[in-house]
C-alpha cells in the first residue's frame, strides 16, 4: 500500500535541501514535470445545501459572541499528531471545533474558526488550507494535503455552502496580540465546554444513534465469542469485532475498547486486550461507537462467556444492577449531579458490609469525612458527561458539574461496578478476580431520566437469553 510512511516521497527539482535531508526522496525528473499539470478533466463543482447541524452550530456560535461582546476569539481545529517517524495518528478536529462550526469527521486538520467584534456581535469566518490546484506541487508532491495522496478535498465555496459560514484561506489569518483562544485562555475555555452540558435537539438524536450502532456492535461480539475462545488472545477478537461495527457503521470507537475477560475486568482501563477469553469467567466490555458527527456512546455489559452466570457472579452482577437502578431513581430535573453517584454508592456500601468485606458499617463508609471503605471496591464515580467528549466538558466548573443541577437535554452515563482484584485478600476467595460493571446512557428529560441504552439486555436474565438467542 502507497502511503506517505513506506513510499518513495518525491520532491520538485528545486526542492534540494528536502531531498538531501531525507534519503527516501528523490527529484521528479523534468518530462513528469513538463506534463504533471495537463490531461486532467474538468471538475465541475456543485455547491451542497447547508448540512442538518448547521443552523444548530450556529446558534451555539451566537451563544458564544453574546458571552465575549468586544473579544476577537480563535477556536482552533487543532493540528495532526505524530504516531512514529512521518506517520500520523488520524486526525480529530478539537470538540468545541466541531461544536461550533458543525464540521466533525471531515474536518480540515489547521483549521481556525475566528469571531472577530463587531459593533453588535461578531463576524464568523471558518478560515482553512483549501485544496491545491492541479498546477501547484502540492498537489503531487505533498503527502500531507496533495489530492494525488489523500484524494479530493473541500473548497471554500463549498464549505461554505455545507456549514453555512464565510469562510477564507488560512494564509490569510493574521493572529491579534488579543485574541482568545480555546486552550489558552481558560474562560473561553471553560464557555465552550460548559456549553455542551445542555445537548439540543440534533446532539440528543446522534446520541441515540450512537448508542443504536453500538448496540450493534455487541451483538458482533456475542456472535464472535466461539472465535474469542478458540483464539489465545481472544480479547482482541472481541476488540476486533466492536471495531468492524464502529468502522462500517459509525466513524471510529468513542474510546479505546475494554475488552477485559476474567481477572482482566477488576483493572478499570484495561485496554491491553490480550488475554484469553475462557468459558466459565466473565467478560466486562466497555465499548461506544464514535458516529460521523463525532458525538459518541459509552456502554458497558459484563457478559459470562458460556452464556450462564454462575451463583456468585450473578450475586455481584445483582448488586450492581441494583445500584445502577438506584442512580437512575435519583437523577430526576432539580437533582444534583452527584446525588446520581451518591444513591449508587450507598447501595454498594450496604451490600459489601453484608457481605462482612467492609471493617465498619455501611453508615460509618458513607461517612463523608472518616469513611470510603467501600470504595476500594469501587473507586471510580458513577457518572459523567457524555457527547462530542466521551468525558464531556471536562472543562466546566465544578459547580456546573459535579454540584451542577440535572437539566434537560442533559446526557450522562450511569455505571456502578464491584471490583474484586485476585490477589484481594480482603474479600473471600470465590470472589476474587470477579469484575462487573453496568453502564448506560441517561438523557434527561422533563418528565425525568431516559436509559438511551435500555434495549441492551441487562438484568442477569436478559442477558443469559441474550446470548443464547443471539448464538443460536
Amino acid at each position: 500500500m502507497s502511503t506517505p510512511a513506506d513510499s518513495d516521497t518525491i520532491a520538485t527539482t528545486s526542492d534540494d535541501a528536502a531531498v538531501a535531508e531525507n534519503p527516501r526522496k528523490q527529484p521528479f525528473p523534468q518530462g513528469f514535470l513538463d506534463t504533471i499539470s495537463t490531461g486532467w478533466a474538468d471538475r465541475p463543482e456543485s455547491m451542497p445545501s447547508a448540512r442538518a447541524q448547521a443552523p444548530f452550530a450556529a446558534a451555539r456560535r451566537a451563544k458564544v459572541s453574546a458571552a465575549f461582546p468586544g473579544k476577537r476569539l480563535v477556536v482552533p481545529a487543532g493540528s495532526f499528531k505524530q504516531r512514529s517517524n512521518d506517520t500520523d495518528y488520524p486526525f480529530r478536529a478539537h470538540s468545541a471545533f466541531v461544536h461550533l462550526t458543525g464540521w466533525a469527521n471531515d474536518s480540515e486538520p489547521d483549521s481556525l474558526l475566528v469571531f472577530d467584534p463587531t459593533d453588535d456581535g461578531h463576524d464568523v469566518t471558518l478560515y482553512f488550507r483549501e485544496r491545491a490546484d492541479r498546477t501547484t506541487s502540492e498537489f503531487y508532491s505533498d503527502a500531507t494535503i496533495g489530492e494525488f495522496w489523500i484524494g479530493p478535498r473541500p473548497s471554500l465555496a463549498g464549505v461554505a455552502a455545507d456549514l453555512d459560514v464565510a469562510t477564507a484561506h488560512v494564509d490569510t489569518f493574521v493572529a491579534g496580540d488579543d485574541d482568545l483562544v480555546v486552550e489558552s485562555d481558560a474562560d473561553l475555555t471553560r464557555f465552550v465546554s460548559e456549553l455542551r452540558l445542555v445537548k439540543d435537539e440534533y446532539e440528543v438524536a446522534e446520541m441515540r444513534h450512537a448508542v443504536a450502532v453500538t448496540a450493534s456492535g455487541f451483538d458482533d461480539i456475542i456472535r464472535d465469542f466461539d472465535k474469542a475462545i478458540a483464539h489465545p488472545r481472544g480479547e482482541r477478537i472481541v476488540e476486533g469485532a466492536f471495531h468492524q461495527r464502529a468502522r462500517s457503521d459509525g466513524h471510529w470507537e468513542g474510546y479505546d475498547t475494554i475488552a477485559a475477560s476474567g481477572h482482566h475486568a477488576c483493572y478499570l482501563h484495561w485496554t491491553r486486550n490480550d488475554g484469553a477469553v475462557v468459558p466459565g469467567d466473565l467478560i466486562l466490555i466497555d465499548a461506544g461507537v464514535e458516529v460521523d458527527s463525532q458525538y459518541t456512546a459509552d456502554i458497558t455489559r459484563t457478559l459470562p462467556v458460556n452464556g450462564t452466570f454462575s451463583e456468585v457472579q450473578r450475586r455481584v452482577y445483582d448488586v450492581v444492577l441494583e445500584a445502577a437502578d438506584a442512580a437512575f431513581a435519583a437523577a430526576k430535573p432539580g437533582a444534583k449531579f452527584r446525588e446520581v453517584h451518591e444513591a449508587a454508592m450507598s447501595i454498594i456500601a450496604k451490600r459489601t458490609a453484608e457481605w462482612g468485606v467492609l471493617p465498619v458499617t455501611a453508615e460509618e463508609a458513607l461517612d463523608a469525612d472518616k469513611g470510603g471503605q467501600h470504595r476500594r471496591y469501587m473507586v471510580h464515580g458513577t457518572s459523567h458527561h457524555l457527547g462530542i467528549d466521551v468525558h464531556d466538558c471536562a472543562q466546566a466548573r465544578r459547580e456546573m458539574y459535579y454540584d451542577g443541577v440535572l437539566e434537560p437535554g442533559m446526557v450522562f452515563t450511569i455505571e456502578p461496578g464491584l471490583y474484586f482484584q485476585i490477589d484481594d485478600l480482603t474479600v473471600p476467595e470465590e470472589l476474587r478476580g470477579i469484575g462487573v460493571r453496568i453502564e448506560d446512557d441517561i438523557l434527561m428529560t422533563e418528565d425525568g431520566p431516559v436509559n438511551l441504552s435500555a434495549d441492551i439486555p441487562r438484568t442477569a436474565d436478559d442477558v443469559e437469553a441474550w446470548i443464547a438467542r443471539l448464538k443460536g
